[in-house]
């Protein structure tokens, strides 16, 4: 029997998961996910995933981190 370190990861849907969710995500805190919640509210859902780069704090070396955690 073989144990796996990592359990297989859902990725979170960046534009339904809530604060708490967001908030689990490599990088991001409560802070960022709020920021991600008021670009949401404000600019309509995420068209991709490329566009949470549009979310104040969220640069390049976080995105890389997100890469296959994250869904619309």
């Amino acid at each position: 029997e073989v144990l796996q370190e990592m359990p297989q990861f859902e990725p979170v849907s960046i534009n339904n998961a809530d604060l708490n969710m967001l908030a689990k995500l490599p990088g991001i805190g409560k802070k960022k996910a709020q920021a991600i919640i008021d670009y949401r509210e404000e600019n309509g859902e995420f068209t991709n995933v490329g566009d949470l780069a549009q979310v104040k704090g969220v640069g390049k070396k976080l995105m890389a981190k997100l890469e296959g955690k994250i869904k619309l």
